[in-house]
């Protein structure tokens, strides 16, 4: 069966994206559209958490998302945050846009390599804060894990929850391939399209978790990434239609 169409579960992407060389070189028509969206709760929800922005002397950022969050939560409940204030971050990328935020000198900013362990020797370096983790309705359990290993003192709190975005204007019968990056994305596909049924579509993943979520709302995966050969979701798809449209 040869593929004349997909949806990616994403925001369109930049005009140099290899999705829009793959829809060149092979003929076909490639959709963007978030499945998900990310909404932030009100201060009210954050006090039925018990959570005192005031109380804490460190902030463990691991999104730009929880940046953006946990100072627009500051200014919503009028916490003019301290330059005092030591800021942990589990990437450069996520130090650097603090900027949005804050004035990036002088401030006291460390940052990990990538992944959430790296962030250990920090936590060894500064013991003695105490530390506010902004997170998502969703958290990996990693973090909690490195966080309790450190034995540090910390809180999480909720300040943004992944929703499912409305995606009832979309024909979804259209479209020859999904792929999807989130276990959201699937809870978003049930949800919008409870009659769903997978048949002759073929269904892209990426991370073992999505997969897990797609085999147990009983979809048939047909591409996987990353993996040792396909780093990237475009890499792979890219090998999987030339594959089938030999």
């Amino acid at each position: 069966m040869r593929i004349k169409s997909i949806l990616v579960s994403q925001p369109a992407p930049s005009e140099s994206s290899p999705y829009l060389e793959i829809a060149k070189k092979e003929k076909i028509k490639i959709d963007f559209r978030p499945f998900i969206h990310v909404a932030g709760v009100d201060n009210k929800e954050l006090r039925t958490q018990k959570i005192d922005l005031t109380q804490y002397t460190g902030i463990i950022f691991t999104s730009k998302n929880a940046v953006d969050h946990y100072f627009r939560l500051a200014e919503e409940l009028r916490f003019s945050v301290p330059d005092t204030m030591r800021y942990i971050c589990q990437s450069e990328a996520i130090a650097n846009y603090l900027q949005k935020h804050i004035v990036y000198r002088k401030r006291k900013i460390s940052f990990g390599e990538k992944n959430f362990a790296d962030l250990a020797p920090l936590f060894k370096k500064f013991p003695s804060e105490k530390y506010l983790l902004p997170s998502s309705d969703v958290l990996g359990p990693e973090i909690p894990k490195t966080l309790d290993a450190a034995n540090i003192e910390w809180t999480r709190a909720i300040m943004y929850r992944t929703v499912c975005s409305d995606l009832t204007d979309i024909n979804i019968a259209n479209y020859d391939m999904l792929i999807f990056f989130s276990p959201q994305g699937i809870k978003s596909l049930q949800q919008n399209f409870p009659d769903f049924k997978q048949e002759n579509t073929k269904i892209g993943v990426f991370g073992p978790t999505t997969s897990a979520a797609a085999e147990e709302a009983g979809l048939k995966v047909d591409l996987m990434a990353p993996t040792k050969e396909n780093p990237s979701m475009t890499m792979a798809l890219e090998k999987y239609i030339k594959a089938l449209h030999k």
